[in-house]
Parts: C-alpha cells; structure tokens; sequence
C-alpha cells in the first residue's frame, strides 16, 4: 500500500532522500520530518553545504582522491613516503587506511575493480595512471590493498601484468582480512595488521 502525504512538496523530498544509498521511504520521510523541524538557516546551510561540495569538490590530479585543491593534503605532505604507493579501491578506502596511522605512504585511487559481471574493464578504472606513476620513477613498492573478493584478485594480478619490467616491488597486504570482505568494512587493527604484515605478490591469478 502506498503512503499518502499530506503535501507534494514533503513527497518530493522524500523521494530525494530515498535515493541515497541504504536509505528507505520510511528513513527518509523521518529524516525529512526532521529538517522541516529544523529552523530555516539551517535548512539552507545544510542545502548549501551539499550544494558546495557537489560543485568544487575535487579530485586529486595525482593520486584520484577527494580533494579540496588540485594536490591533496597527502600527496602534497613532504614528510609521507613517497616511494611507496598504496593502490586501493575507493576514497573510503583511503580513509580506512589512513584510520589505522600504521602506513605513511601515497595512495593510488583506483576508482574501482575489474568486473566483466558489472560491465568495468581496465580502462574504466585508473591502472594506466598509476603505471604512469611507477614508469616517472622514484617508487619501489607498490601496495596491492583491494578488497579480497574474485574481483580484487583479478585486478592485482592485471595490475602486476602492466608493472612487468618496472623496477618495483609488488606486495599485498596480509590475509588478515577474511577471503571476500571488503576493506572498508575492516576494523581497524586487522587492517593496519595486514598493511604492517603485507607480503610479496606472487603473480599469479588466484
């Protein structure tokens, strides 16, 4: 059965809302209910917040994290490794990692897994940037630390296809993390565990 409502206007909003991820109509209509509670200053600074981000938010030209300027503060930190590059998936990712103060390297943001199911090829994700990286010099260990599904192997053993014949060392991190969670739902000891306890990649598909 459909929910009535009393007005059109709170529908729509609701709508907006339940297209965010993990969010349902029921959630959204409290989280709307919420705001209309709120006073109008704060609707429009919460509206403009959103606004903002949406429209000077970046990426980072080096490394594809989110970013408030061209470098992000990682990469633009002298006192970070930069001969070791931390390759994952996704921003939350990064975050995760960086949670753990274990590693103090630079990161690559891949934007994504290889998933012939999902229809994401090597092109549709940032590999050939990052081989880019590795081939400029100065880097001697790159960190495979994608999550450990089917996909995320497939992805290492590309990755490691295109560094063949780069002066690098390849390592993964340690299966700390079960076989098939994903690294951003990790807490945090396992995961600067395996950063710490990474181990040389082997090459080879699994």
């Amino acid at each position: 059965m459909n929910q009535q409502y009393p007005s059109q206007l709170l529908e729509k909003a609701v709508s907006e809302f339940s297209k965010l991820p993990g969010i349902g109509r029921k959630t959204a209509l409290r989280l709307v209910l919420h705001l209309l509670r709120q006073t109008e200053d704060d609707v429009e600074q919460f509206a403009n917040s959103v606004s903002r981000m949406k429209k000077e938010v970046r990426y980072c030209r080096r490394c594809h994290n989110i970013s408030d300027t061209e470098i992000c503060p990682v990469c633009s930190d002298s006192r970070r490794d930069a001969s070791t590059i931390c390759v994952v998936e996704n921003v939350q990712d990064v975050m995760a990692i960086e949670n753990t103060q274990q590693y103090h390297g630079l990161y690559h943001v891949l934007g994504g897994i290889i998933s012939p199911m999902d229809g994401i090829g090597p092109s549709d994700i940032e590999i050939d940037s990052l081989v880019k990286r590795v081939e400029s010099g100065g880097v001697s260990e790159v960190i495979l630390a994608l999550s450990s599904t089917m996909e995320g192997d497939t992805t290492n053993f590309y990755i490691s296809r295109k560094l063949q014949g780069c002066d690098v060392k390849l390592s993964v991190i340690a299966r700390g993390i079960s076989v098939g969670d994903e690294l951003e739902y990790t807490d945090e000891v396992t995961l600067g565990r395996s950063i710490l306890n990474r181990t040389p990649f082997d090459g080879k598909s699994k």
